[in-house]
Order: structure tokens, then sequence, then C-alpha cells
């Protein structure tokens, strides 16, 4: 269990009314190994929230509610963050849609029963653009949820995060807490996951043109046609978002976290084999899901807030990478 000790204080400071989250917060940060939280944890350490908190999988299964129950009896954190997730690509969905559902749904409502019953006044619940449906209006609103069928290959773990939406929604209408929730569209950066059978397409697609280089290999095969097109986020501007969400907003409906721009999947496949260095011929294999033909957040809401995100695709890619190539355990599976 990671737990940074500052100054203690009283758990229930008095506040100005403007402020939503403040450096004296005792703060946890649910999934801080993961790619997401640990994004989040090192924003919030460099932004001067030195009273952080995470435990990993093996010290506490988010999925069992007496063990949550006793780490906030613990631990009492004032400000959640609540980033961890079972997650993976359109095969890892498709094959295990029980699983994606039944575990986030056990995480998210064990971390925020626990929250509310001991005082957590502030929480960031974090989802995902699966939510929205598959022929959204483009860019997607955050009104578009719920008015549309989802995506089939990843329904379930959809369905989980809607949930979560929902529960932090009436959380707020019955118990008047500012807890918010965000939806940020497709990540990446350090700490993903490159498994080439259970990661998402960017990952994959770097994994696989690092495998070909290192084994001289002519060609390499990516699934579908190449035609849809995605929206990246680096995961580091998703945590630069997410603290500024914390700071800033709150309102009971989510808000989308996104770059504003999207690429179709062939495009992106250039950007990521030009950061390899791969010099060999991409097939496409069309007998393969291509998922939803297009995923483009609307997020004028938080643009128009003041915040938009600083790394662009070309060098968000390119630092992967050398992530990627530092970190020899990354490559496994």
């Amino acid at each position: 269990m990671d737990i940074s000790h500052g100054h203690e204080g009283s758990r229930y400071r008095a506040r100005a009314s403007s402020e939503l989250i403040s450096s004296d917060d005792m703060i946890y940060v649910a999934g801080h190994r993961g790619m997401v939280g640990s994004a989040v944890w090192r924003r919030l350490a460099a932004q001067g929230f030195d009273r952080l908190i995470g435990a990993t999988s093996s010290e506490l299964d988010l999925r069992r509610a007496e063990a949550v129950e006793e780490f906030f009896a613990a631990n009492k954190p004032d400000v959640v963050v609540l980033a961890a997730a079972k997650v993976g690509g359109i095969l890892a969905n498709a094959t295990y849609p029980a699983d994606f559902l039944s575990d986030n749904l056990r995480i998210q409502l064990n971390v925020m029963d626990a929250a509310l019953r001991h005082g957590v006044r502030r929480l960031l619940f974090l989802g995902s653009s699966c939510i929205y449906p598959k022929h959204a209006p483009q860019p997607i609103p955050e009104s578009a949820l719920l008015t549309g069928p989802l995506e089939q290959t990843n329904d379930g773990y959809a369905i989980a995060k809607i949930a979560g939406i929902m529960q932090v929604q009436a959380i707020r209408r019955q118990h008047n807490v500012p807890w918010i929730s965000a939806m940020p569209t497709n990540l990446y950066g350090p700490g993903d996951n490159f498994d080439l059978k259970f990661s998402h397409v960017l990952p994959a697609m770097l994994r696989k043109f690092h495998d070909a280089k290192v084994e001289a290999r002519h060609n390499v095969t990516l699934w579908g046609s190449g035609t849809p097109r995605r929206e990246f986020l680096h995961v580091d501007d998703l945590a630069a978002a997410s603290v500024f969400l914390l700071q800033h907003y709150n309102e009971a409906e989510h808000i989308n976290i996104g770059s504003g721009v999207d690429v179709a999947i062939s495009d992106l496949a250039g950007e990521v084999r030009d950061a390899v260095g791969y010099d060999g011929h991409i097939d496409w294999d069309v007998t393969m899901p291509d998922g939803t033909p297009r995923k483009l957040l609307d997020v004028s809401r938080l643009t128009g807030m003041g915040w938009k995100p600083e790394i662009s695709l070309g060098d968000g890619v390119a630092a992967t990478y050398r992530w990627f190539l530092d970190h020899p355990e990354a490559r496994r599976g």
C-alpha cells in the first residue's frame, strides 16, 4: 500500500464555498498502478497534492465489499478518483462480456457505497466513451447518452460505465455531495497494455510493428479495413483534465474528455509505424471487426471551461514507444 504522509489536520475542515478540492485533502486514487490511475497520481503530486493513498489489486480486491469497507474505515479519504476498472480491447470485451459487466459493476458499487458511508466529500468517476450509441451523432455530445443501441462488442463494459454515471447522479440527488463523472476518449501512453490478444488498437499496433521490426518481417497484418476513425488522448493529458475537473467542475451531467480530433485507423498505423521505425508493408484483415465506424467526442463543454490537451498524437506515440523500449516487462503476452 502506498501512502504519502503529510500534515494530518481535521478530516472535516471548514472550506470556502468555491473550494472543491484542497492540498490538505487525503486523496485515494483507486487503480493507482494502472495506466490512468498512475498518470492521475503523477499529476496530483506534481500540482502539490501530497496526501495520496493507493492500494494494489493484490492488497485490496475492489470486487470484495468487505475489503473495501475496511480500507475506507482505516484510511478515511476526503477525495476519491475512481480510475480502477477491468479494461480490454475488442477481443477481450467480446470474449468475456459477463466478466467486464460484473467486475466493473462490483468495483463501482463497492467504492461508491463505502465512500458515501465514510463521508468522502468529492469523487471523480472515470468512465469511457464506449457508453455512447454505436451510431451516435459526430462529434458525440454528452446528451447522446442512452439515445440508441450500443456497440455489441463492448456492451457489457459500456453498461457498467453507464451504471456508474447513474450512481453518481443518484448520490448527488439524494445526498447533495459534489461528486462528478467524466468520460475519456481512447487513451494511450506509459503503462498501457501491450498484450496482442487483449490490448486496445494503438498499443496493439505498436507491439506488432516492434515485433516485426525486431524479427525483420516484411509485412504486418492489422485488423479490419483501416477506415474507421478514432480519437486518441495521451493519458497525461487525461490526468491533467481530471485534476482540472476536480478543481473546477460540479455538475450532475457527465463531461467528455478528449482531444477533439480524430484520425483514420490507417493513418494511425502510419504514425505508429513511423515512431517504431518499421519500413515493411501493412496488410488489412477485413474479416476482422471494425467496431464503431467513427467515435469523436464533443469536448466543447470542457474546452469552454478553459482546458485543452497539450500532447500531439505524433509526440505522444513517440514518447509511448520510448517508454515501451525502456520497460521490457511491458512486452510480455
